[in-house]
């Protein structure tokens, strides 16, 4: 008879094994192929960390320098492409999009062999940007915008399309920043979907499909368009401190904090943190960090919570003028890399996934007549 296994969602319980991150078990807390995640954020961009995830080291400066033209040459839609987006309503949630845009581009570059997986998952990196901004402004703009821009990393390209402009050189350091810590964290949720997809040996796109369905769930990704939520609904860190005591008395769920692996802190949020108190400075923000900052104390001083990576990239996001509804799929824009890397490392040495389930139900039964049935 099969082990069963024990606790709820079978947390804590080692379901296979990963060269590409750790999370919880080293000094930092969290590392990418060795490195300290806090040691890649203060001295990578992004595209170095994606190439790291995806290959295995990071670039050399010429590398870096070919993979990066690489994925500007990949920013382009196709127009059927294009024509489904522009049929996806306006209220439509956004990782909806991604989701449809994932899987319609499948329909269009399909995988035809795991020997395509770079190729594949770098289009979708240069992409997926173009896919939500190009659905984004058309929607509720009703602006066809040029998805092609020359802008030098994925950050950047994102936060032009969406503004029409280029953005500032913090701006831009804060998205490497942000989808730095955001490219991978072992077997969470959607990246166990993908692996479990992968271990069907199905196609990169179906398994990229499957885990952004996992991260539309809020008890997954949105964990940040929460935390917007709550921060932006007071007025002062002293109206936040009142409400916030408010909701713990009346036992209500505060998004943004806790994490089910970290114990003591999650270590992308000082990072983020650092970098939203910068983002406030050049943006005259007077209440969002100060609330933000309350919240946290208060959570840390009543219940011991500490904030997580998402709580202070809702500020962060904000001031950099992204809509709310947007946060989430700057996730995927990032977490792609790891969801790849984890495809490929699952196929490079597969056994298909297959648990087994303990049985709760009835005992052995006949089938009764039709009339004997009540």
């Amino acid at each position: 008879m099969a082990k069963v296994l024990s606790g709820a969602g079978l947390r804590g319980q080692v379901a296979g094994k990963t060269a590409l991150s750790t999370v919880g078990v080293s000094g930092s807390g969290l590392t990418y192929r060795g490195y300290d995640v806090k040691d890649l954020a203060d001295k990578c961009e992004f595209e170095e960390v994606a190439h790291l995830i995806l290959e295995g080291d990071l670039p050399n400066e010429t590398q870096l320098r070919d993979y990066k033209a690489s994925l500007k040459s990949m920013r382009g839609l196709p127009q059927a492409l294009k024509d489904v987006l522009e049929r996806i309503p306006s209220d439509a949630h956004p990782m909806d999009v991604l989701r449809t845009g994932c899987s319609m581009l499948g329909n269009l570059e399909m995988e035809h062999s795991f020997e395509q997986q770079s190729q594949v998952t770098d289009r979708m990196l240069a992409c997926f940007p173009s896919i939500i901004c190009y659905w984004y402004r058309f929607s509720h703009d009703g602006v066809r915008i040029d998805v092609e821009t020359d802008d030098d990393s994925i950050g950047a390209h994102f936060l032009h399309l969406l503004h029409g402009k280029k953005p500032s050189a913090l701006f831009e350091k804060v998205m490497h920043v942000s989808l730095i810590l955001y490219a991978e964290h072992e077997f969470n949720a959607s990246t166990f979907t993908a692996r479990v997809c992968a271990s069907t040996l199905s196609d990169m796109h179906s398994c990229i499909t499957g885990a952004i369905g996992s991260l539309r769930g809020p008890l997954h990704g949105g964990a940040n368009e929460a935390a917007m939520e709550l921060i932006e609904s007071f007025t002062s860190p002293e109206h936040a401190e009142e409400e916030m005591m408010g909701k713990l008395a009346r036992k209500e769920k505060i998004m943004g904090f806790g994490h089910a692996i970290y114990s003591d802190s999650d270590p992308r949020n000082a990072i983020i943190k650092h970098w939203s108190e910068k983002l406030s400075h050049e943006v005259g923000d007077t209440v969002l960090y100060p609330v933000s900052v309350r919240c946290e104390e208060v959570m840390w001083r009543e219940k011991k919570l500490f904030c997580n990576a998402d709580f202070f990239h809702a500020s962060a996001y904000n001031f950099m003028q992204i809509p709310t509804k947007l946060f989430t799929p700057i996730f995927v824009m990032s977490r792609l890399t790891g969801w790849a890397a984890h495809v490929m490392e699952q196929r490079a040495d597969n056994r298909i996934i297959r648990p087994s389930a303990e049985y709760t139900g009835e005992d052995i039964r006949e089938v009764p007549a039709m009339d004997e049935r009540a």
